[in-house]
């Protein structure tokens, strides 16, 4: 079989799985799963209001998933971009409290900025933890999310606090001209062109530039790469500082067009969520986009399901469970394909 045909079938075949095992879930608690396969695709693109739905839920997903997908393309496994997006969102609430900034386009610019820059460097911790000190990135990424958690909830629970905020703690709400808005005629905010542009932009770079060569042989052989004379290192920093920017960027924006201000809101699992996109996308950042807007359908579907046919709204997450088991038993069957045949 083509090796691109096999790249489409694998995950196809891995998400079809999902959804079969799902509907055998939901028969045992009485529930149809006709129904709910229906009532999946009704409440992600049955009609514009639920698309549009979608699609912002599928922002995030976007650039969470580049968090998992860029340092994975430099041979690093980092899963901890949860935590990138709380502190990133953290960051551009904050960050008009303790500088002067414009309350226009301009300003959302520089808060924006704020985010990414604190999720890059959270992220390239663990890159750094990973290539000076030798420690899993893996394990210190997911410990590393934790760790943001916990300061996000300290800090918007004390110190940062809005004493208006009594039932909820968040920060100060961020002025109405620092808002990112809406795409003319839709409700989806412009959050889902720049998931859209930066996919496509990543795509660009890894396939086209030298640069973009050089991470690509620096995941397939760190060894070989390192022989031929590129610098492995900073290639793998560089990379886990792309992804954590683009992950902080789904907290600012999630700040800045959804909520506002930060709060226990933005710890919505979307760090979570884009492994699991990163891995159906095989960490292509152009396939990201269209694994993204599927999986945000499955977020938006859930409160339909309860609405309707009486399932937890979190019964998507067992979805979202089955489909990732099924992502990596997909990429083991792969492996064996490949060394049985050679491609």
């Amino acid at each position: 079989m083509h090796p691109t045909v096999l790249a489409l079938l694998l995950p196809v075949s891995a998400l079809s799985a999902a959804l079969i095992l799902f509907g055998g879930f939901v028969w045992v608690h009485g529930v149809s799963p006709w129904d709910v396969w229906l009532t999946l695709f009704k409440g992600a693109f049955g009609d514009w209001f639920s698309f549009q739905n979608t699609l912002s839920r599928a922002a995030p997903l976007m650039l969470t998933a580049l968090c998992v997908a860029l340092p994975a393309r430099a041979g690093l496994i980092i899963i901890g971009g949860e935590g990138a997006v709380v502190l990133g969102g953290l960051a551009c609430a904050v960050t008009p409290l303790l500088l002067p900034m414009p309350q226009s386009m301009l300003g959302t610019l520089l808060i924006s900025l704020s985010g990414v820059l604190m999720g890059a460097l959270w992220i390239m911790l663990a890159g750094v933890l990973r290539q000076y000190r030798g420690i899993n990135e893996t394990i210190s990424s997911l410990l590393l999310a934790y760790v943001a958690i916990g300061l996000f909830k300290h800090f918007v629970e004390g110190p940062l606090r809005d004493p208006a905020s009594l039932g909820k703690p968040s920060t100060p709400p961020l002025p109405q001209e620092m808002l990112i808005g809406t795409i003319p005629g839709s409700d989806v905010h412009w959050g889902l062109v720049v998931g859209i542009a930066l996919c496509l932009l990543f795509g660009t770079w890894l396939h086209w530039t030298r640069s973009g060569f050089a991470t690509r042989l620096v995941g397939g052989n760190i060894r070989a790469a390192q022989l031929a004379g590129v610098p492995a290192n900073r290639i793998i920093l560089v990379s886990c500082a792309l992804g954590g920017g683009c992950a902080g960027l789904a907290g600012a924006v999630e700040v800045a067009a959804v909520h506002t201000s930060a709060n226990a809101a933005l710890i919505a699992s979307y760090g979570y969520a884009g492994i699991l996109v990163s891995f159906m996308a095989r960490h292509h950042p152009v396939a990201i986009i269209p694994v993204a807007i599927l999986f945000g359908g499955f977020g938006a579907a859930g409160s339909l399901l309860q609405r309707r046919l009486d399932l937890p709204d979190a019964s998507v997450l067992v979805l979202q469970g089955l489909a990732f088991v099924m992502i990596l038993a997909s990429e083991a069957v792969r492996y064996r394909l490949k060394a049985r045949y050679g491609h």
